[in-house]
């Protein structure tokens, strides 16, 4: 399993022990992506989850769910110090309403020492604003469509060389770079690379990158050294798939079933090892 581990657990400990997450996500029509990439950092151990997002979005999860906290956007930018972790991206979509909090938000970012994992319209909405100040702490999380926007090539280009386009991401932006493909391709800043063997067809369906995004800021969260919580999540997250599809098939799971298959995923990695 190429040194996959989990983070400790103490049994003298409180929700503050296992780390605070701050996930901006949501937008009107991508009301899902916000509760996937939530609850999943929740399922992975993070002691704390708030969602920042728009009022609409927060109304719509409301009843949906007790597990975690709601912050309006627009009060978000001064509470980033107290969160351990920021996710940003999710369902944000990039309109004019996105483009505006991306930048304020990555411009606070920039100066504060912290993990910050962008996936999807996060993704999206970097590859037209490249030259901006950057956060030194910096996860990507792009399929081979996000890759190619950020490097300016084509999809086949990515596809046929996945590990070398997941290097390049790395070296342009100065980060870890988590490439999702049907083997995951995982670049630290130094260029150490994993290829995971874990997923299947399962996996190929909306949101289930959202699911993957949260899990790797719950495991930041809880103090983990990057590399491994994104190799590790990885990891889990096709296993989870798996697990799924033997009940339900590989066709029939959502991106919401893996969420009440993380569980299983983590038994099985600590039986394992």
């Amino acid at each position: 399993m190429d040194n996959i581990i989990l983070p400790q657990r103490n049994e003298n400990s409180h929700k503050g022990s296992f780390g605070k997450v701050l996930n901006f996500a949501g937008s009107q029509n991508f009301v899902g992506a916000a509760y996937l990439s939530s609850i999943s950092a929740l399922r992975v151990g993070a002691g704390y989850v708030a969602l920042a997002s728009l009022p609409n979005v927060l109304r719509a999860l409301e009843s949906r769910t007790p597990d975690i906290v709601f912050i309006p956007v627009k009060q978000a930018k001064s509470a980033l110090n107290k969160y351990d972790v920021v996710s940003l991206g999710c369902g944000l979509s990039t309109d004019a309403q996105a483009i505006l909090i991306f930048k304020s938000i990555m411009t606070e970012l920039s100066i504060l020492d912290k993990p910050v994992i962008l996936d999807a319209d996060g993704i999206n909405l970097l590859s037209k604003f490249k030259r901006m100040i950057l956060p030194d702490k910096l996860i990507l999380t792009p399929h081979p469509k996000e890759a190619s926007r950020l490097l300016d090539k084509s999809v086949d280009e990515v596809l046929n060389n996945p590990i070398e386009s997941a290097k390049e991401i790395s070296l342009t932006f100065k980060c870890i770079t988590v490439l999702k493909l049907h083997n995951t391709v995982v670049c630290s800043r130094d260029l150490s690379v994993y290829v995971n063997n874990t997923g299947n067809s399962a996996l190929a369906k909306a949101g289930t990158g959202d699911v993957l995004c949260g899990m790797i800021a719950g495991l930041i969260a809880q103090k983990m050294g990057y590399f491994d919580a994104c190799k590790t999540a990885v990891y889990l997250h096709g296993l989870a798939g798996q697990l799924a599809s033997d009940e339900l098939t590989e066709y029939s799971v959502l991106a919401s079933d893996l969420l009440n298959y993380i569980p299983s995923a983590i038994k099985n990695l600590i039986n394992n090892n």
